[in-house]
């Protein structure tokens, strides 16, 4: 599948720095793999922390993600440890 805008959204904001929800079918290779999240590179910025519900139609976990780099127009996130 591919990111969902609706799907996405903010749950804290203060500082520059915004900590957001993302719930999806995808998988954790899916999210990971290049430019799924470019479609929000105008709201993500570096260093924002997304909780993403993933595979919630197969085997649901919940993990952290951090954007790790956003050129405005491609993002990268990171599994967040």
């Amino acid at each position: 599948m591919a990111y969902i805008a609706s799907d996405l959204s903010v749950l804290a904001y203060a500082n520059n720095f915004t900590l957001w929800h993302y719930t999806t079918v995808d998988t954790a290779a899916t999210i990971q793999g290049a430019g799924y999240f470019n479609s929000a590179a105008s709201m993500v910025r570096v260093g924002d922390l997304i909780i993403i519900n993933i595979d919630t139609d197969g085997t649901p976990s919940t993990k952290f993600y951090i954007v790790t780099a956003n050129s405005g127009s491609s993002v990268t996130v990171a599994v967040y440890s």
